[in-house]
């Protein structure tokens, strides 16, 4: 891919200006050279791109232009291949692929041929860049100053200070676009590790490298790059994202989400096993390479089982230029991210297994704020004390701070957060923009984000900032909550007198809470989400009728699940212990079950009765059903769903959260203890029902009231197959979620080529395509090699090969680092001609 360092400066950031950086990003490895096949995949991405012109939201480019890849950019990045590259033939097939492609962008890949005097220029470039290798020449920056705007060594990736990336900066109107590379090894790791020294009774080993502390509390946990949370992504609007992810997992694939990122043209980035990609396999590596196109607070996080719970997440925040901030003028100071987390004290499968399948806890009996929180006091061999580390933010007084607040919690446990003494002014939710509203204190559910303002007008002094577990982690369980310190400029390096106790969380429990637990609009102390007003101007979405409307009604059935209770050995009311029975969550009566080949990547295999809604099967209210639930909407068209929590068996809260979209929340609210879709619609037909259009917030992640509803819309303009899920890990894996098709397959961005495949397999399947490449191993997700090469490639290729006999000299120069360090060695000269003029001759024998 033709990876340059800068693209073209954004004054105003729209899909015009960064849409042809999308049609860049493939999801390989940038040293893999260009083959037919990546060259006809970019063609037919920028025609798909094209024909979207139809669509408002777009605007048309070139097929045959790539802004600001001229030239010297070009060679720039032809550098870096050429020493990423390891032997001497692959250098010449790497400049002869890069060269190639400059001028077949700028026709179609069929009517792109080479002259033999390009061929020896090729040859000439490379031994030039061979000439200033020997002599020192370094062609690419390599100083701390520009970290992280080329791959990352795995070697160093959990020793790097992320905070030093280069793309974590000031925007600028006037500043081009990065291409930003993180390194991310996942592994599983140990809490209160060897790496931890004398933590907590030497509070500095706590921050070692590789120390893991947590609440002080031993146990198992899956981490990327030894941290956690993990390496925070920040960047620009506008910026390519590109993440080396590596499974070093001993047993256990993955993926990774961009939570609140849309991938326009990239939907197969998503993130999402068996609807986007394969799952990453055990010592594998998956490029994830897309542009930061939604501004805002956002976050990544693993996309399969618990591995969110067992600590792979990390910040993902996207700035936008101060002129494009509607409240630069709030805040003095953007420096505080405060990632919030249920914690548990044992590894997510455990801890659901042995709720499904015996009377286990799914309960968390903590929290964490930014991967630190306190559970019980610690004691060594000496019986001394001590108490583990929390998370501190250091302010200065008579300033205003902008906290970004990121809900990483796995199971049931929205978190109420206050500060003592001072209050929240709520500006932005799920990366858009609000009206400012003042408030003492918010509620945030699972995977939400909040950004707020904290003004500093108390005494200098420590306060405490609270954070309290509600539902499953309230006082009827295991009452789970955290603090952590809010210490001005000049108060001593000690912690707040107050008490710290469950209770004692809020300012004022009358004062105006934000988004409070399943309250609606009715409620007088508190603010719904539909009540605040967005800053983004009105769309489509709210200024005509939808196309579609979706009633999804959902509840915890006492069902025979096969995978929990089974029929005639132990179901559902053969088992007597009502604690062991295990209720099912499901949307429209129906358990999502994922197919065995990504639905975006793989469609071709997809049957025509693959998929179920609640239209197409029956019996579903009395017997178990699971099926690919899909819901298909047109391109273009604008698509309302009414969610419904019925409310029958708990008074539970399920925050439900939309892949590749933000919607509106028009209405939202809580209207008994309990409500059935027949209610709901007749509400509607009397006219009961307010929808908010006017300046409705846009959101990628809501609750819905039990026993209430809540009402949002979006218009699809973003084709492909996105997931629409609980966001409570134990309700999505056993199946609380829907995929929303839109679009039909030939409206989608195409696919790159060789992008990883998976499916089911049989010895004796004979379905067409099953057995085609599906049913490889894939050692490594970044492919090195392609089927097939240019016919060009294959012809230099051997007149290489007969070069490179000839060279034994040069290699030997070359590889054992016996030249001159200040220039190539005299007898080298007369070497390289006499090559030229046999690689020359060669050329013309075929």
């Amino acid at each position: 891919m033709l990876n340059g360092r800068y693209r073209t400066p954004q004054p105003v950031f729209s899909l015009a200006n960064f849409m042809p950086h999308v049609l860049c990003a493939t999801g390989h490895n940038s040293t893999v050279p260009s083959t037919r096949a990546n060259l006809e995949f970019e063609f037919e991405r920028c025609q798909w791109f094209n024909n979207r012109m139809n669509d408002d939201d777009w605007s048309a480019g070139q097929c045959h232009e790539y802004p600001n890849r001229g030239t010297v950019h070009t060679h720039d990045q032809l550098w870096r291949e050429l020493q990423d590259s390891v032997t001497f033939d692959q250098l010449l097939l790497v400049i002869l692929a890069r060269i190639n492609r400059v001028s077949c962008l700028k026709h179609h890949y069929r009517e792109c041929r080479k002259s033999r005097t390009t061929m020896i220029w090729n040859v000439l470039l490379v031994l030039s860049y061979l000439f200033a290798r020997e002599s020192g020449t370094e062609a690419v920056i390599t100083t701390h100053n520009n970290f992280g705007l080329t791959p990352i060594d795995a070697q160093i990736a959990d020793t790097v200070d992320w905070m030093r990336h280069t793309c974590r900066r000031t925007c600028r109107n006037d500043e081009p676009a990065l291409d930003c590379y993180y390194t991310f090894k996942l592994e599983s790791y140990e809490t209160m590790s060897k790496a931890c020294y004398d933590c907590p009774f030497n509070v500095t080993d706590c921050f070692r490298p590789h120390c893991v502390p947590a609440d002080g509390i031993r146990r198992s946990v899956l981490v990327v790059n030894r941290q956690l949370p993990g390496p925070p992504i920040e960047v620009c609007q506008g910026d390519r994202i590109i993440v080396d992810m590596i499974n070093m997992l001993y047993s256990g694939s993955t993926t990774m989400h961009w939570h609140g990122q849309h991938h326009i043209a990239t939907p197969y980035m998503d993130g999402v096993p068996y609807v986007s990609q394969c799952p990453i396999p055990p010592g594998s590596t998956f490029r994830y390479e897309y542009v930061a196109t939604e501004s805002g607070t956002h976050f990544w996080h693993s996309h399969l089982g618990f591995q969110r719970g067992d600590g792979v997440f990390g910040p993902l925040i996207v700035r936008v230029p101060p002129a494009m901030d509607w409240h630069k003028d709030l805040y003095d100071f953007d420096h505080h991210t405060l990632v919030v987390t249920d914690w548990a004290h044992e590894l997510g499968d455990s801890m659901f297994l042995a709720h499904h399948h015996a009377n286990g806890t799914n309960k968390a009996p903590n929290l964490l704020i930014n991967g630190l929180g306190r559970f019980t006091r610690m004691r060594n061999e000496n019986e001394t004390l001590a108490d583990m580390p929390i998370s501190t933010f250091d302010v200065k007084a008579n300033s205003r701070y902008r906290f970004r607040l990121i809900n990483a919690e796995f199971l049931n446990c929205p978190i109420e957060v206050s500060i003592d003494n001072h209050t929240l002014l709520v500006i932005s939710s799920d990366g858009r923009d609000i009206e400012p509203v003042q408030a003492e204190s918010l509620v945030s559910y699972a995977g939400e984000r909040f950004d707020f303002i904290v003004e500093m007008n108390q005494p200098v002094d420590n306060y405490w900032m609270r954070f309290r577990g509600l539902m499953d982690c309230d006082q009827r369980f295991l009452s789970a909550y955290q603090v952590a310190i809010l210490r001005y400029e000049g108060a001593p390096n000690m912690e707040p007198q107050l008490e710290v106790s469950y209770d004692r969380v809020r300012n004022n429990s009358y004062g105006l809470q934000v988004n409070a637990l399943n309250e609606g609009t009715e409620s007088n102390n508190s603010i719904s989400m539909p009540m605040l007003n967005a800053m983004d101007p009105d769309d489509i979405s709210t200024s005509r009728e939808p196309d579609y409307q979706f009633y999804i009604s959902y509840d915890f059935y006492g069902k025979d699940n096969p995978i929990f209770h089974r029929k005639n050995l132990y179901g559902f009311y053969q088992v007597k212990e009502r604690n062991r029975r295990l209720f099912t969550p499901q949307l429209n009566h129906i358990s999502m079950k994922l197919p065995s080949f990504p639905l975006l990547s793989q469609r071709h295999l997809i049957k025509p009765d693959q998929f179920c809604n609640s239209s197409t099967v029956e019996g579903c209210e009395e017997d178990f059903c699971a099926c690919t639930h899909v819901l298909q909407v047109k391109l273009n068209s604008v698509v309302e769903l009414v969610l419904i929590d019925e409310g029958f068996t708990f008074d539970a809260n399920h925050p439900f959260h939309l892949h590749g979209y933000l919607f509106r929340v028009v209405a939202m609210e809580r209207v008994g203890t309990n409500i059935t879709v027949a209610e709901v619609k007749e509400m509607e037909r009397q006219g009961l029902i307010n929808r908010k259009l006017k300046r409705a917030p846009l959101k990628d992640t809501v609750t819905v009231p039990d026993g209430g509803f809540t009402i949002v819309r979006f218009h699809a303009n973003n084709p492909g197959y996105w997931l629409f899920h609980c966001h409570i890990e134990f309700h999505a894996e056993i199946g609380m979620s829907l995929i929303l098709k839109v679009g039909e397959h030939e409206e989608m961005p195409p696919v790159p080529p060789n992008f990883p495949k998976c499916s089911d397999w049989s010895i004796t399947d004979n379905h067409s395509g099953a057995n085609d490449s599906t049913n490889k191993v894939l050692n490594d997700i970044v492919l090195t090699k392609t089927k097939e090469e240019p016919p060009t490639s294959i012809k230099i290729a051997i007149a290489i090969d007969h070069l490179i006999k000839l060279l034994p000299q040069l290699m030997k120069e070359i590889y054992s680092g016996t030249s001159s360090a200040t220039g190539p060695s005299v007898t080298l000269l007369p070497i390289v001609l006499a090559c030229l003029v046999s690689f020359v001759f060669s050329l013309r024998s075929l």
